[in-house]
């Protein structure tokens, strides 16, 4: 697992193992890269071999791969991206990760790859930007799947404990360690719901050598960043915006969606459908992803 070549579509039998799925096959997987503008890159996992019907944004810290496991489960093409910042994508020289310039990125991307798909789906930062996506440009986010994730997260997250927090809290911790066993021990211990296996995987795919030996992430949110991007409270005026069909989604055992946001959510967006995955974190892709494939089918395409 540690070795520093890898084939990062190699580990797909694994995960569906794991989930319990039958895999005959895998699937047709590539990855692709879009300029942005600015001189700035951002990279994407394509899958299947049709246009993507599905475009997928992960959280702050994470990247495309923590999908794969969802993505096996529904069958359908998809894009799922890397945002600025993140996984394979480049960095930007102002720091902005916020929700706004990521979906400026993800916009310029769905316009030239995935014009006709029919949902974006986004976990705590990408839920963000897709709440952001929905409301500036509903042509291409034409319905949203937000998971665990409101504009009142951040103010949720200031008042954890870096245990509340979860694998979140990696994001405050060392940016580099000596070992991968190391930095995969970091992740486990804030994954206790998690087999070992499955968090290895994660951070394997997160993560680079460096050729003194050591790991480091492969995101860039360490250090100071532009405080106004990430004053995510600002969303609330794109909820009020949003003409598309959302599902929120929320673990049952995560506290970064609290009761009164899901009501203020729904106070704004009357039609909001709201569902709560039991025995789930604030990652429920990877603690329940069958359960939230099914939800995504049946919302997306109706079963």
């Amino acid at each position: 697992m540690s070795s520093v070549d890898y084939d990062e579509f190699g580990m797909l039998r694994d995960n569906a193992a794991e989930a319990g799925l039958a895999l005959t096959s895998i699937p047709a997987v590539t990855r692709r890269s879009y300029d942005v503008g600015g001189g700035q890159l951002v990279s994407a996992i394509s899958w299947g071999d049709r246009d993507p019907e599905l475009v997928l944004l992960h959280g702050g810290g994470q990247n495309a791969h923590t999908w794969d496991t969802l993505l096996l489960a529904l069958g359908r093409s998809a894009l799922a991206i890397d945002l600025p910042g993140h996984g394979h994508s480049d960095w930007r020289l102002d720091r902005d990760y916020g929700p706004w310039r990521n979906a400026d990125a993800v916009a310029v991307i769905m316009a030239e790859a995935a014009p006709a798909a029919a949902a974006v789906v986004g976990m705590s930062l990408g839920g963000l930007t897709a709440i952001r996506l929905a409301a500036a440009r509903p042509d291409l986010a034409r319905r949203a799947v937000i998971v665990d994730a409101t504009p009142g997260t951040g103010e949720a997250t200031r008042s954890m404990s870096q245990r509340d927090r979860g694998a979140v809290a990696l994001i405050g911790g060392p940016p580099q360690f000596d070992s991968f066993e190391a930095m995969a021990d970091a992740a486990a211990a804030l994954s206790p719901h998690r087999p070992r296996a499955a968090v290895e995987r994660g951070v394997r795919h997160n993560a680079v050598a460096r050729p003194d030996g050591s790991w480091s992430w492969r995101y860039d949110l360490f250090g100071p960043l532009p405080p106004a991007a990430f004053e995510f409270s600002a969303l609330w005026q794109d909820v009020d915006a949003i003409s598309v069909p959302v599902m929120l989604v929320s673990g049952g055992r995560s506290p970064y969606v609290t009761e009164a946001d899901v009501a203020e959510f729904g106070r704004r967006l009357p039609g909001l459908r709201a569902e709560v995955v039991a025995d789930a974190g604030h990652a429920i892709q990877g603690d329940q992803p069958l359960v939230l494939a099914g939800l995504i089918e049946d919302f997306v395409f109706g079963g």
